[in-house]
């Protein structure tokens, strides 16, 4: 229980279903234990602890805090830096799903002698005749199966999605109805151990950035850079240089330092090579399949072919794209069903 409104509202229902409900709340990071910045909208702070706490008093059920703060470091913030300093662009939600809630939390679940997870993320979970699957939710703007794909079949069986069958206004008004205090609190929309929303300054505040050049694609020096951490392929803004005409990061290389700036045009590709690939289902394709895919959390998703490799895969689009981003992940899509998913290594090249 994070805190929010979603999370809190998943507990009511499954309190109503029946289910002996335990609120457990992760304490996963600290601002010196609370200086947030005024207007924070993250997560997980100490106010939100009190406010999950708040909720399960008012549904008559246990709370307990458990401190990860340790793991959340290792796992998801030290994750953060690395690969910005690797000039890659990290999605740190999907690595705390994955070694946070539905790994460390699943285990911890079990010693509690607790057989599921909850959580309040807007997606579905079925069982087929093959296996369970993972399904969008049916709010489309809310659906958040894209940061669940990691999950494989022993997980699935373990972990329950309560809210992923609404729409948001619903789960406001389910709140609403309960009398929870929390019903209209905004959802969280950054990341949550950065307040304030800038990156670039926790970036130097935890490394030593490298600095180095702006170049075109030619190769020729435009200027020079604070850092590559501070760069992402797609960029426009920010990039400190004026040279009369829209300029985009196409390429990062923390090896030699530069940062290939170029046009839109230079930005589109036909494909994406995609590393650590993992099938909800358990199973690659036997052979190139067609599939929807996503390649950022608020895309939309892209008319695709899949084509296994090993254990990555290859992405080619119907349409080439721009900003095919190293460090995000791709989701494929099967209609609404969740097949599997990877990290973007970079473009593919017919």
């Amino acid at each position: 229980m994070s805190g929010g409104v979603d999370s809190s509202v998943a507990a009511l229902l499954l309190s109503r279903e029946g289910y002996d409900v335990v609120g457990v709340t992760m304490r996963l990071w600290s601002e010196e234990d609370g200086e947030t910045a005024a207007g924070h909208r993250g997560c997980c702070s100490i106010e939100d602890i009190e406010d999950a706490r708040r909720v399960c008093r008012a549904l008559g059920i246990p709370h307990y805090v458990l401190d990860v703060r340790r793991e959340f470091r290792a796992h998801v913030m030290d994750y953060f830096i690395t690969e910005y300093q690797r000039g890659r662009t990290p999605h740190p939600c999907i690595a705390c799903n994955d070694r946070i809630k539905f790994d460390f939390l699943l285990r911890r679940a079990a010693m509690m002698d607790a057989d599921c997870v909850a959580t309040g993320h807007y997606a579905r979970i079925v069982r087929d005749s093959d296996g369970w699957s993972l399904r969008c939710g049916v709010d489309a703007g809310k659906d958040q199966s894209y940061v669940l794909f990691g999950l494989g079949q022993e997980q699935l069986r373990r972990v329950l999605l309560p809210v992923g069958g609404y729409a948001k206004a619903q789960i406001r008004e389910l709140a609403r109805e309960a009398g929870l205090h929390l019903a209209d609190k905004a959802d969280s929309q950054e990341v949550c151990f950065i307040p304030g929303g800038d990156y670039r300054e926790f970036m130097r505040q935890h490394i030593r950035p490298r600095p180095g050049m702006l170049v075109d694609t030619a190769g020729r020096a435009l200027g020079e850079h604070e850092g590559v951490e501070f760069f992402t392929v797609g960029q426009r803004r920010g990039l400190g240089v004026a040279t009369g005409e829209r300029l985009f990061v196409t390429e990062v290389e923390p090896e030699t330092g530069r940062v290939v700036l170029g046009s839109a045009d230079d930005l589109a590709k036909p494909g994406a090579r995609v590393g650590r690939v993992t099938y909800v289902k358990g199973q690659a394709p036997s052979e190139p399949v067609r599939a929807a895919v996503k390649i950022r959390y608020n895309g939309r998703a892209l008319p695709a072919t899949l084509e296994p490799r090993g254990d990555g895969a290859v992405v080619w689009f119907d349409e080439p794209q721009r900003a095919v981003t190293p460090g995000q992940a791709a989701v494929f899509y099967d209609g609404d069903e969740v097949l599997g998913g990877g990290f973007i290594d970079g473009a593919a090249e017919r």
